[in-house]
């Protein structure tokens, strides 16, 4: 295996399959995570009862999720890809969660 060492002397994998292997581990982990929301808004949904979930941690979640895809984005070049779309829809997700939490406490 190729390696590099950085400005600490600790050797590091060189770019591309890892880049690759790690784009696709990404993009799989977090895509996953996008429909492991589903069961949240369900049980929420069926109960009509929301009080046993933080508002506020799902609001912290959105900002971070949209914050996240956000910076990607930008230091992107202002193109999107694959880990901007994921961690967009992860922010939908927490926000859709966040709206249903609300609507119930209301």
């Amino acid at each position: 295996m190729n390696t590099t060492t950085s400005s600490l002397g600790s050797a590091r994998p060189m770019p591309g399959t890892y880049l690759v292997v790690l784009t696709w581990l990404f993009t799989l982990f977090n895509s996953v995570r996008v429909l492991a929301y589903l069961p949240t808004l369900l049980a929420i949904f069926s109960s009509g009862d929301s009080s046993q979930h933080s508002l506020l941690t799902w609001v912290t979640w959105v900002g971070a999720n949209a914050t996240m895809a956000a910076w990607l984005y930008e230091h992107n070049g202002r193109r999107l890809n694959r880990a901007i779309a994921v961690s967009g829809c992860n922010a939908l997700m927490c926000l859709a969660t966040s709206i249903l939490i609300a609507a119930y406490r209301v």
